[in-house]
């Protein structure tokens, strides 16, 4: 495809030529998904969203790496964050950690992490602020999570060394806040990162509530990171975590330690099923977000759509399993999400049908902050 970038800046068509070569195939190789919804932006955006997802897989490398200890995952997210932030011009040498990777992709993430930060450096100031910002909140919240979970990882650790069997201690988030902090740091804030970085580019003229933009923007990304945790929470619970708030299980008579267990189902479905109806809310807030967005910015529009759509399809599954249904990683087929895909296209141009795309008898918490 030929495309004409004359109207882009002159740092941003440079960022945008080198991008397309070899850190362009990282993308590709990284995440199928995702390289799918940044081929459909504009590409006045492009490069930056690019760029700020390829730093933030190597930072989730980093901290994903457990056969490398602790200590050394936290000094090196702690380098990267200060060559992101300009606080630090030292070379970055990752070449233990990548030795470790099974995935080569996530290999070379770590291997061209020094392309990575020249390309941050092509960026214009007001991108690289918003680029470095978003990274630094990403990377203190995975410091946050390794910390928060070390004990757990190292008995786990020791356990699988020593072949040990039996019931394992399961650290869980302690409260509600813990777990909104959470998800703002991990996802929300890419919502913002997101609208600000589209809003400078994109519509910087359109007249809009700001500070509802941007929460509906927040709550999309919290939205789909909730979704994250629990379609994943039989396997955190095996390695030895929970995200769901012990006051808010101890309010349930639950336990972490026998969350998923038989006898405990009925209790456990019950309050999952006010996770899944706060993750639909966010949603939903983030489906306003879309359609809050200029008609004519239709790329945008089917770029958030894509996730949404995925999101609240994966919430009806989830709904509808048992404990056992929940053990065996639930997620979409290719071909349902192919579905959503070209649905949304097909759309786009039509405001009607585009509206009934996000399903009308989605649960809705009305703050979408808190369980009752």
């Amino acid at each position: 495809m030929c495309c004409d970038f004359s109207w882009l800046g002159g740092r941003e068509v440079l960022c945008f030529a080198r991008m397309t070569g070899a850190l362009n195939d990282l993308l590709k190789a990284t995440s199928r998904s995702f390289y799918l919804t940044l081929r459909v932006l504009p590409a006045a955006v492009r490069p930056q969203i690019g760029l700020a997802y390829l730093l933030a897989r190597t930072t989730d490398t980093i901290a994903d790496t457990e056969i490398v200890p602790l200590a050394q995952r936290l000094e090196a997210l702690e380098k990267l964050r200060g060559r992101i932030l300009g606080q630090s011009s030292a070379p970055l040498n990752f070449g233990s950690l990548a030795q470790q990777q099974a995935s080569p992709a996530e290999k070379l993430l770590l291997e061209k992490v020094d392309d990575s930060l020249a390309l941050l450096q092509s960026l214009s100031p007001q991108d690289m602020k918003l680029v470095s910002e978003v990274l630094a909140t990403i990377t203190g919240g995975q410091e946050l999570d390794l910390r928060r979970f070390a004990p757990v990882e190292s008995r786990r650790l020791r356990d699988e060394d020593s072949q040990s069997l039996g019931l394992r201690p399961i650290i869980a988030l302690e409260t509600e806040a813990e777990l909104d902090d959470y998800t703002y740091r991990v996802a929300g804030c890419v919502g913002e990162f997101w609208t600000k970085i589209c809003r400078a580019h994109l519509f910087p003229t359109m007249r809009q509530d700001e500070q509802q933009f941007i929460g509906d923007g927040i709550r999309f990304g919290k939205g789909l990171q909730l979704v994250n945790i629990l379609r994943d929470l039989p396997a955190d619970l095996k390695n030895g975590r929970c995200y769901l708030p012990r006051e808010k299980l101890e309010a349930a008579n639950l336990l972490p330690e026998t969350l998923l267990s038989p006898a405990n189902e009925a209790k456990f479905l019950k309050f999952y099923r006010k996770y899944l109806d706060q993750a639909e809310s966010h949603l939903r807030a983030g489906w306003n977000y879309t359609n809050t967005l200029p008609f004519g910015q239709f790329r945008v529009r089917l770029a958030c759509a894509w996730p949404i759509l995925i999101g609240v399809r994966t919430i009806e599954r989830l709904r509808a399993a048992s404990v056992i249904g929940l053990r065996q990683h639930i997620k979409i087929s290719h071909g349902e999400r192919n579905g959503i895909i070209w649905r949304s296209v097909l759309a786009s141009p039509l405001p009607f049908a585009w509206r009934r795309l996000f399903p009308a008898d989605a649960k809705a918490v009305a703050s979408g902050g808190e369980l009752a």
